[in-house]
């Protein structure tokens, strides 16, 4: 019997990927609406990214500082915008998102922070073998940190509760 082909159309179930494509269509329509009324400039970019929409509003020449207020101080509107997003999502498709939105490029720039950060304590958990707790995180900046982690070959939990969940790092 041959093997399935990944992202094979089989008949009676949904593609995935293009459950994903719809699911960043319908958020770049909600987001386009968030811009018009605050007469804010960007363009949006859909993508799926790691098995989930991935969303990202891209500021226009001139326009980087007026988007960077939806991002907000340490892009906690961001986060508000995109639960907002996720929700409009799930209105129109019945189910539940798990997209991910950007804006000018917050998330990327984070992620690098965020990985620098895992890196660094990673070298202390292999020098020392004693634990490193880092700050606290949202969800987005612990899987970062979760997948620097892992990818170190060490393991990491999150502990607390929100907001002072943090990533607990440890030696494998």
């Amino acid at each position: 019997m041959p093997s399935p082909v990944e992202n094979e159309i089989v008949p009676g179930e949904e593609n995935p990927t293009s459950r994903l494509e719809e699911e960043g269509e319908i958020a770049a329509d909600y987001l386009e609406e968030l811009l018009d009324i605050a007469d804010l400039d960007g363009d949006i970019d859909i993508d799926v990214d790691h098995g989930r929409a991935a969303v990202e509003i891209v500021a226009e020449a001139g326009s980087e500082r007026a988007l960077r207020r939806l991002v907000g101080a340490d892009g906690e509107v961001l986060d508000a915008l995109q639960e907002l997003t996720r929700l409009a999502v799930q209105a129109k498709t019945g189910e539940r998102s798990r997209l991910m939105l950007d804006i000018a490029g917050y998330r990327a720039e984070r992620r690098v922070e965020l990985v620098a950060v895992a890196t660094e304590a990673i070298g202390r958990v292999q020098a020392s073998g004693a634990p490193v707790a880092l700050e606290a995180m949202n969800p987005f900046e612990r899987k970062v940190v979760h997948d620097a982690v892992a990818a170190a070959g060490l393991v990491s939990d999150s502990d607390g509760v929100e907001p002072a969940r943090h990533v607990v790092i440890r030696a494998s």
